[in-house]
């Protein structure tokens, strides 16, 4: 598909999904917008990455030329009205359906006619996060898996209202950027976390009730079931916070009780221990 129409790619969100989908955007040749809560937080966040990429350059994991081209794509913007030159804006915010319309309805106001707004969100509905925006129709799901430079695949998630040509565009797109497809119709937990959600739960509940440990589930998981990593290590990599809200669209939206969280899940999220980025989830990565 001819994507030659689309030269300047919006990211909405500057944390860890947003920085990798920028990352990718930018090594693919387009010009990358960046925004956050602020001018000065997005600009903070890139800097981070500029420096994780310097640290691939100095271990001979990234060419110089390359790094210094995705640097010179990427800016910070302040805010939704900055996307008005967007072709495509993709919006990354965290797993919460009253963000992510705010932010959606913000840059749909802000965006051309005829551009495409699309959401990596991991569970919740493509439809009613369209319906919140003037475009519709020009609405899909992106959902990219983490770490985004290195997972290989692109779930795409039409709504209810996505046009034929906007699925094709964002499937095209993101096999630009280097990704395998997927489509998905609108339902909760798409593909991917439909499956996902509730191994990891499951596994919670697990270590919840003293079948095993951590340790054990993990790497019976790893050696057992040919995984890479085991689901509890997962979880505190996605963010327990992520799981845990996937998890309750999942309860909330389908309703059957298999659904429910773990206790253990929320209580970990409670007590602000989410995983990897904060030092503390399952695991006590300080220690390790």
């Amino acid at each position: 598909m001819d994507l030659s129409h689309i030269r300047t790619f919006g990211v909405v969100g500057a944390g860890q999904m947003g920085l990798g989908i920028a990352q990718v955007a930018a090594q693919a040749g387009f010009t990358v917008l960046v925004s956050d809560a602020n001018l000065e937080l997005a600009q903070k966040n890139l800097a981070k990455l500029g420096g994780s990429l310097d640290k691939l350059v100095e271990k001979g994991k990234l060419p110089a030329d390359v790094r210094a081209g995705i640097g010179a794509r990427l800016r910070a913007v302040a805010g939704p009205a900055d996307f008005a030159e967007a072709d495509l804006v993709v919006e990354a915010a965290t797993e919460r359906f009253d963000l992510k319309v705010q932010l959606l309805a913000s840059v749909d106001a802000a965006m051309k006619p005829g551009a495409i707004l699309a959401t990596n969100t991991s569970s919740i509905s493509i439809t009613k996060l369209a319906a919140a925006t003037k475009r519709p129709e020009l609405v899909a799901g992106m959902h990219f898996m983490n770490p985004v430079p290195l997972m290989k695949l692109c779930e795409i998630v039409r709504g209810v209202q996505s046009s034929d040509t906007t699925v094709a565009t964002v499937t095209a797109l993101a096999q630009k950027l280097g990704k395998t497809t997927i489509v998905s119709k609108d339902a909760p937990g798409f593909l991917v976390n439909r499956v996902l959600i509730p191994l990891i739960n499951e596994a919670c509940f697990a270590l919840q009730e003293g079948v095993g440990t951590a340790e054990d589930l993990d790497t019976g998981a790893k050696l057992g079931l040919n995984h890479p990593m085991g689901p509890l290590e997962l979880a505190d990599l996605i963010g327990l916070d992520t799981c845990l809200a996937i998890a309750e669209v999942l309860h909330q939206e389908l309703g059957d009780d298999k659904y429910r969280p773990a206790t253990n899940l929320r209580n970990l999220v409670a007590a602000g221990w989410l995983g990897r980025k904060t030092g503390r989830g399952f695991y006590d990565y300080a220690k390790k």
